[in-house]
């Protein structure tokens, strides 16, 4: 019997670049929260009592998949001292 091999863009079409985009900006937030965090040396659970969030929002934010608000984000940038995001 013959086995086909097909790739996700095969099966599901291109990704648009937009969304692209999109998951690279929340890959890249999370990876500086976390970045943040060690230089702190702080855990989930500290960085979560600090910012009176349960831990599990940590693990959403960490995770690369949590779409952030303009709000958080500020708040975010003001606990750390140092941006998040830079827009220019």
């Amino acid at each position: 019997m013959k086995k086909t091999t097909k790739s996700l863009v095969e099966i599901l079409g291109p990704i648009p670049p937009e969304i692209k985009l999109e998951v690279d900006l929340c890959f890249d937030i999370s990876d500086r929260i976390d970045l943040l965090m060690r230089e702190k040396g702080l855990t989930k659970k500290q960085f979560a009592n600090a910012l009176g969030k349960r831990p599990s929002e940590v693990t959403k934010w960490l995770s690369g998949q949590h779409n952030f608000t303009i709000s958080t984000l500020a708040m975010l940038s003001t606990f750390f001292g140092k941006s998040i995001i830079s827009v220019g």
